[in-house]
């Protein structure tokens, strides 16, 4: 859900030259390096309050003096959830997504906004654990209990590792063309949802991230998710 690419500015650079970066890279922000160890990030929205609604001359003013610190970063392979978590607690409006602390992209609340929810639903999948050696692989029976395009929450009576790799099979409700689909697993053990079935006690919940779903699978697990909106929701 983030914006790919963060475009990064020393401090000392003119909000004038900053603003035609940010216009030219239509990027929603930009990562300002005041130091080796401090850094800072300029919006369009501290331009126009600190800059402009102050009557400043924005070639006069460096990025530095009108940017917000601190800034908030988040893990690229993290789960929604929790960055939305960070941004209430902190009251960030967006978060530097890192990858091996290095910047990649930006999320935005407006990006946590236009995720879907996940679905609730029952459909049977079979969930294969991989691993480097072909012959360790192995896999078993598990129910989706929630189901989105980015990903799904699963239950089985096989607990599986968090940052384990998994492929999930299955079809969606009223299709016959299966799906299958690589993951990485976010969260494993007890969930505050239900386990599906009466018989389901004991069963482990895993929360799994879709890892480079193909074109036609997103489009499909789209179509469904508007499918299965209430149709309160489908009007609005």
């Amino acid at each position: 859900m983030m914006t790919p690419g963060v475009v990064q500015v020393p401090g000392d650079v003119s909000v004038s030259e900053a603003a035609l970066m940010l216009e030219r890279e239509q990027a929603p922000c930009l990562l300002v390096k005041d130091t080796d160890d401090q850094f800072g990030v300029m919006t369009p929205h501290d331009i126009v309050k600190k800059v402009v609604a102050q009557g400043l001359e924005p070639h006069e003013i460096e990025v530095r003096t009108i940017m917000t610190r601190p800034v908030q970063f988040i893990e690229y392979d993290q789960a929604l959830e929790e960055a939305a978590t960070i941004m209430v607690a902190t009251g960030a409006s967006l978060l530097i997504v890192t990858k091996q602390n290095q910047p990649v992209g930006v999320l935005t609340a407006h990006n946590l906004m236009l995720t879907p929810p996940r679905r609730a639903t029952q459909i049977p999948t079979v969930i294969t654990v991989m691993g480097d050696d072909p012959s360790l692989q192995h896999a078993h029976n598990a129910v989706i209990s929630q189901l989105s395009h980015l990903g799904s929450l699963v239950h089985s009576k096989t607990h599986i590792a968090t940052k384990s790799r998994v492929v999930l099979a299955f079809s969606l409700p009223g299709q016959n063309t299966p799906l299958t689909i690589h993951g990485k697993v976010l969260s494993s053990g007890a969930s505050s949802v239900p386990p599906i079935e009466p018989s389901g006690e004991g069963m482990s919940a895993s929360e799994i991230q879709f890892i480079d779903p193909s074109d036609a699978n997103l489009a499909r697990l789209k179509a469904w998710a508007l499918q299965a909106l209430p149709a309160s929701s489908q009007s609005e």
